[in-house]
C-alpha cells in the first residue's frame, strides 16, 4: 500500500498488446503536492502509463495506486479523484465557457446552483470573466485550453493528468498553460504531465521520469539527469568555418582530443571542468592563434541532450515525427 505521502505508486506495471510490449515493468512513485514529467520517445509508453493510471486500461501485471485506490479494484474511487487533460480540448463548441462549466458540474453530480456558483469561481480563477457568455467556437487555442483545464476542475481533483497540454499553442498561450500549472501545484494538486517540449518539463517539474522500451531508464531531477549527461563544458564558434580545424588544434592542446566533440557544423565544445577559467582559457589561446569568433559561451547540458544520451533521439526529432504523422 502507498505511503500517506504518495499520490501515485506504480509497482511493476505490465501490459502488452499482442507481441507488443508495451510496458515492461513501470515504477515510480510521485509525492503529493509535486509534479512529474514522463518523458521518452514516441511508442515509449508514456500513453499506455497514464491510460493505465486513469483507468482506460487495465494490467496485464503489477500494482498502481492513485489518490490512495488500486486502479484496478478502485477503478470508480480512482476516476472520481483524478482529472485528465488530453492534446486537445474536450468541449461543446456550441456552448459559452460558462454554459460548458455548468454542464461538466452537472455531469459531476452537482446542483444547478452549485454548478452555477463553481463556474463563476473557475471563470474569475481562469481570468475568463470577458469571455464567459461567448462561443468556445471563437475561442483561441490557449482560451480553450484554459477553459478545458477548468472544466476539469469543476470538482476539486487529487491527482491531475495533462497529457501534452500545450501542443500545437503559440508561445504565449504555452506560458498561459504554464502558469495555470503552477496556480495548480500550489493548491496542493499532484500533476502528472507528458510533454513533447523539455523546456516544460524542466521547468515546470519536481521530478521527471524518463521511459523507452516500456521500462523507466532514469529517473531524478531536471538537475539531477543534466549531471548524468556531464558537466558544463565550453563551446566556441569561429566566425570562418574554414577555422574549425584549427579551432580544434588549438583546444587539444588544453584536453585530449576524444574530449572534443562537434555540437553543431560550425562548432566545437570541451568539457568545462573548472568553468569560467576553463572559458577564460580557451579564449586566451584563441586569441593567440588570431581566431575571430562568432560566440564563446559556457553551457550547460540541456533537457535534450539527456533525451538523446538516453534514447538515441534528440526531441525535436520527435516532435518533427509527430508533426508529420498529424500533417
Amino acid at each position: 500500500m502507498p505511503s500517506p505521502h504518495s499520490a501515485v505508486l506504480v509497482e511493476g506495471i505490465k501490459k502488452s498488446f499482442g507481441d507488443v510490449h508495451a510496458l515492461r515493468g513501470v515504477s515510480f512513485e510521485v509525492p503529493r503536492g509535486t509534479v512529474l514529467g514522463i518523458l521518452g520517445p514516441n511508442g515509449a509508453g508514456k500513453t499506455t502509463t497514464v491510460n493505465v493510471l486513469s483507468t482506460l486500461l487495465r494490467p496485464d501485471s503489477g500494482r498502481a495506486f492513485v489518490a490512495g485506490h488500486d486502479v484496478v479494484t478502485q477503478a470508480a474511487s480512482v476516476r472520481r479523484s483524478i482529472m485528465t487533460t488530453g492534446q486537445y480540448a474536450a468541449l461543446d463548441e456550441s456552448l459559452t465557457a460558462r454554459e460548458n462549466l455548468v454542464l461538466f458540474g452537472r455531469l459531476l453530480g452537482l446542483t444547478k446552483q452549485s454548478a452555477k456558483g463553481r463556474a463563476e469561481e473557475l471563470l474569475r480563477q481562469f481570468d475568463l470573466g470577458y469571455a464567459a457568455d461567448r462561443k468556445v467556437s471563437g475561442f483561441s487555442g490557449g482560451m480553450r485550453r484554459r477553459v478545458d483545464i477548468a472544466c476539469g476542475l469543476v470538482t476539486r481533483p487529487e491527482v491531475v493528468f495533462l497529457d501534452e497540454p500545450s501542443t500545437g499553442l503559440d508561445p504565449r498561450s504555452r506560458q498561459g498553460v504554464w502558469s495555470l500549472v503552477s496556480e495548480l501545484k500550489q493548491q496542493g494538486i499532484t500533476i502528472l504531465l507528458t510533454t513533447q517540449y523539455l523546456e516544460e518539463a524542466d521547468v515546470l517539474s519536481d521530478n521527471i521520469v524518463v521511459i523507452d522500451k516500456g521500462t523507466v531508464i532514469a529517473e531524478g531531477t531536471a538537475d539531477q539527469l543534466k549531471e548524468r549527461t556531464g558537466g558544463s563544458y565550453c563551446e566556441v564558434v569561429p566566425v570562418q568555418l574554414a577555422d574549425l580545424p584549427r579551432v580544434f588544434n588549438v583546444l587539444m592542446s588544453l584536453v585530449p582530443p576524444e574530449y572534443i566533440t562537434e555540437t553543431g557544423h560550425d562548432r566545437l565544445s570541451i568539457p568545462a571542468q573548472y568553468g569560467a577559467q576553463t572559458l577564460a582559457e580557451v579564449l586566451r589561446r584563441l586569441d593567440i592563434a588570431r581566431i575571430p569568433l562568432a560566440d564563446i559561451a559556457l553551457r550547460r547540458p540541456s533537457l535534450d541532450d539527456v533525451f538523446l544520451a538516453l534514447t538515441g533521439t534528440r526531441a525535436e526529432d520527435e516532435e518533427s515525427e509527430q508533426a508529420s504523422v498529424a500533417s
